[in-house]
């Protein structure tokens, strides 16, 4: 979920003049939309992780969460150079969010997948880390 956040952090504080997009109509909300799906998965693994929530439930916090999200990042971009707010932006990221957690919500298949890839990512990243010998022991730092 960080990882997702610090990515879109990344690109909006990019200066308007250094973003390249593919010369297609609506590339940019497309990007929007995919970008906040992608934080909508990541945010519905975390949110789901409280198993005493109910599936709509996580899917509101989710949608919620992401919105947020999104509005301080439109925010953070009036600081930077040849960029703005946009409220089509805005509505680009919320859909990106809705759409993911409609699918979510109405697809056993599409959560028994996330739930899969999530547990594998975790598997592999404690490969990494016992292969690389970190440990989760304060006393080393």
């Amino acid at each position: 979920m960080l990882l997702v956040m610090g990515i879109i952090f990344f690109f909006s504080h990019q200066s308007g003049n250094t973003l390249h997009l593919p010369p297609l109509p609506g590339a940019d909300k497309i990007c929007h939309i995919a970008i906040y799906g992608l934080l909508a998965m990541a945010v519905l693994w975390y949110f789901n992780s409280e198993k005493q929530l109910s599936l709509i439930k996580v899917a509101l916090k989710t949608v919620f969460f992401c919105l947020v999200y999104a509005m301080s990042d439109e925010f953070h971009q009036s600081f930077i150079p040849q960029r703005s707010v946009s409220g089509l932006d805005l509505l680009a990221d919320l859909m990106g969010a809705i759409v993911v957690c409609v699918i979510w919500l109405n697809s056993r298949k599409f959560r028994v997948y996330l739930e899969s890839w999530y547990k594998t990512l975790a598997r592999e990243l404690e490969k990494y880390y016992v292969k690389n010998n970190y440990r989760n022991d304060s006393s080393e730092f």
